[in-house]
């Protein structure tokens, strides 16, 4: 049986909706969904928490309901691998080889709405990664990037204001950063990146259209030009539903003191 925990700020239906619709994606019921008896005891709960998961995955069309008989079939649409947009073309995933190309591609692939716009002192944090002093005038942006599915990613970005001059509103809503900066003069060396996780607060849940203490997946990126000066301080928010980061992993030095080195493959969004 699967334990619901009780303390985490999302009910107990949309956990299992959660669980369940990873699942559906991942394949896992090929021969067919399990009865909502099974369910109720698989995760022990009361039959209406049940019917109120699988409802919600039934608006998704990833399942389709039997009145009366209390099971659920599974449609071809809960196939990751077999999902289709709107357009009734098969779903796009960046294939990518590199991070700075990844980020371009994404970009050109996706959507994206700007939330704002404004210049600003840079506050404290944001004046330490790009290595200037506090105040100092920066660009800030926050933008909602989606696919054809919706939301994919809530975006933040920090640029120094003597570089972001160059473009506004109308082209941050047409172009990936990377792109403006170097249209700016801007020469792209290399990028540092952290991946954690966070809960989606009232603000991020009306972005992103997720319940509230939603996890999401954390992105911090300080972009370098190639004279080591940084140029872009990113903070990005993701639904992990629609965005996976892959990475190769490989062994590196003698045998006793061998380490794991690794290479970014691909960045995948649906």
């Amino acid at each position: 049986m699967t334990s619901m925990k009780n303390h985490l700020p999302l009910p107990k239906y949309h956990q299992i909706y959660l669980v369940l619709r990873e699942q559906l994606h991942e394949g896992r019921f090929d021969l067919g969904l399990p009865g909502e008896f099974a369910l109720m005891g698989q995760f022990g709960v009361a039959r209406v928490t049940i019917r109120r998961a699988l409802s919600q995955l039934a608006e998704e069309g990833l399942i389709q309901r039997e009145p009366g008989r209390g099971t659920s079939r599974v449609t071809q649409a809960s196939t990751g691998s077999k999902a289709v947009n709107g357009r009734g073309a098969p779903e796009q995933q960046a294939r990518l080889t590199g991070l700075l190309e990844n980020l371009v591609t994404m970009g050109l692939r996706t959507t994206v709405k700007v939330v704002s716009v404004q210049t600003m002192g840079a506050p404290a944090d944001v004046a330490q990664a790009l290595q200037f002093g506090p105040g100092t005038l920066v660009q800030k942006a926050e933008r909602v990037r989606s696919t054809a599915e919706g939301p994919l990613s809530h975006i933040t970005t920090w640029i120094p204001e003597t570089i972001a001059s160059a473009f506004g509103k109308r082209e941050l809503a047409k172009k990936p950063v990377l792109l403006l900066l170097e249209e700016s003069g801007v020469k792209v060396g290399r990028a540092e990146q952290t991946i954690s996780a966070r809960l989606a607060d009232v603000a991020m849940a009306r972005h992103l259209d997720v319940s509230v203490g939603s996890a999401l997946l954390a992105v911090r990126r300080l972009i370098y030009d190639q004279d080591e000066r940084p140029v872009q301080w990113l903070h990005g928010l993701y639904r992990p539903d629609r965005y996976e980061y892959q990475m190769q992993l490989s062994r590196v030095g003698s045998i006793d003191a061998k380490v794991w080195v690794s290479k970014e493959l691909s960045a995948n969004f649906h």
